[in-house]
């Protein structure tokens, strides 16, 4: 599953709720679109019934969660969807599980480090790797630090600079 937005808190009285969107693709966030919550154990399929822009975030309404007390009931809950209904990335973007696992290495071959996790940040995305003496650093995933990405070898080359990270 694809976390694509964090339901944040009620908004007014009408149902409506502050939706921090998780995705590079916010269009997904369509009026009859189906799309899972989960908080905690709790899980259940809802369906959007409006959306509006409400400066980053999303005002978004869901069917049968019609007023305040009803959205309250959703509010700090994941909205994700299963990987086979991600949006088609756009050339160069990657999702976190598709680099998890991959070498990520310098521009000589040497072991930088193994993917953990793709984070996407207010400052970029960055890639966490668990580093050869198991420490995690955090390399900012963009060019020019990342040099290559390597899918078919399931690899990133980075040229990081000075201090980022021990190679």
């Amino acid at each position: 599953m694809l976390v694509v937005g964090v339901v944040r808190r009620p908004h007014g009285l009408e149902g409506e709720l502050s939706v921090e969107p998780m995705t590079e693709f916010p269009e997904r966030f369509v009026p009859g679109a189906e799309i899972d919550w989960r908080s905690g154990e709790a899980a259940r399929r809802v369906i959007i019934r409006s959306v509006r822009r409400h400066g980053k975030r999303l005002l978004v309404s869901f069917e049968g969660f019609a007023g305040v007390d009803a959205a309250r009931s959703l509010a700090g809950g994941e909205l994700s969807v299963p990987d086979a209904e991600a949006a088609r990335p756009r050339p160069d973007f990657y999702y976190s599980h598709q680099v998890e696992g991959w070498r990520c290495e310098d521009r000589e071959g040497r072991l930088a480090g193994i993917v953990r996790t793709l984070e996407q940040t207010v400052a970029g995305p960055l890639l966490a790797i668990e580093t050869p003496s198991g420490r995690e650093a955090l390399v900012p995933f963009v060019d020019p630090i990342v040099v290559a990405v390597d899918e078919a070898g399931r690899r990133i080359v980075i040229d990081p600079p000075e201090g980022l990270l021990e190679v």
